[in-house]
């Protein structure tokens, strides 16, 4: 599928009407770009009998309503990122391949484009964190799929509108919905897709992930073809092992590591910085935690810190306190789950 494009430049002192605003640094400059062709949604909408495929058919009018542009968003300028290295030390290599990435199309009229990354790694070290952060640093939208939940690989590509309760799939519906041609679509705990022997969960990233075929994307459901070439893919897993090597072999892979101790702390300071600016009652607390509190909140994986420090501002203020100790912290087997069974 051939895609039409016209540029939208943004300059200092003004904005293009409607034009997204690049995340941090980097005046923006928005390309409209058609996602699909507004004659293949006509023709299909034309063909559906009057009385059937109600849900088929306002997918077709919705999509004629907004009409096929999207903006294409590329920085003129590498943007600010050091608050993600600060924040996200262990994801240091990860932010280096995405920062050469953008180096090479920002004073071109390149689009952006970034390999699609799986960064893979033990949980609660941050990784569908980071996914988030990146798409707000790009500033060009999300989508997100939890391939754990997943049972069918139509919550991607579409279910036929045969079936009953057939659905676009998420790849559609964020293009389509969307206001941009190249979102970041986070693919969460790739390595946990299941499903039906009929269905593989993974079959529609094979074309997905290339970028030539993904240019013309065909949704089960709506069955007229959208580019999906620009969408900036994402994915999380725990394990290799669970991902077929056809798509590893579409990937940038980056072994995720847990953080030093040191920056296991650094990143428990900004988060207590974070939280209690971010609150009013904030205020009331010191404006730096003890190094012995620091130095507990270490040992948890960056994903328990904030429930920690939620938990510990609780038990301070019930307690009076303008200061949080290690008392106030949480047990660390506190929140796991006893074993269930009858009583021998």
């Amino acid at each position: 599928m051939s895609s039409t494009s016209s540029d939208i430049v943004v300059h200092p002192g003004g904005t293009a009407p409607c034009a997204p605003a690049f995340a941090r640094g980097g005046i923006p400059i928005a390309r409209m770009r058609h996602v699909y062709r507004v004659d293949d949604v006509d023709r299909k909408l034309q063909k559906l009998p009057q009385r059937d495929h109600e849900t088929l058919r306002s997918t077709y009018e919705r999509m004629l309503e907004k009409g096929p542009e999207r903006f294409q968003v590329k920085p003129s300028g590498l943007p600010t990122m050091d608050r993600l290295y600060d924040e996200l030390p262990n994801f240091a290599p990860v932010l280096d391949d995405v920062r050469r990435q953008l180096a090479l199309c920002e004073d071109s009229r390149d689009a952006l484009e970034i390999t699609p990354l799986l960064l893979l790694g033990p949980p609660g070290v941050g990784k569908t964190h980071f996914a988030r952060e990146l798409a707000a640093l790009l500033g060009t939208g999300m989508g997100f799929i939890s391939m754990s939940s997943m049972t069918a690989g139509w919550v991607l590509s579409g279910a036929s509108s045969q079936w009953k309760g057939a659905r676009p799939g998420k790849v559609f519906e964020t293009l389509v919905d969307g206001q941009y041609a190249n979102p970041v679509m986070v693919v969460d705990e790739i390595d946990k897709a299941g499903g039906e022997h009929a269905y593989d969960p993974l079959g529609a990233l094979y074309s997905l992930l290339e970028h030539d075929t993904a240019g013309s994307f065909t949704d089960e459901f709506a069955e007229v073809p959208i580019d999906a070439s620009q969408v900036i893919w994402v994915a999380t897993a725990n394990d290799a092992r669970g991902i077929p090597d056809p798509i590893l072999n579409r990937m940038n892979v980056h072994e995720v590591h847990a953080p030093s101790r040191e920056a296991a702390r650094l990143i428990a300071q900004r988060l207590y910085a974070s939280i209690r600016t971010a609150h009013d009652w904030g205020t009331r607390f010191e404006a730096t935690p003890s190094d012995d509190v620091l130095d507990a909140l270490a040992d948890l994986a960056p994903r328990e810190m904030r429930r920690a420090w939620m938990t510990a501002f609780g038990n301070a203020k019930l307690d009076h306190r303008d200061r949080v100790l290690t008392r106030d912290l949480p047990d660390p087997g506190a929140g796991r789950r006893a074993p269930v069974g009858f009583l021998q």
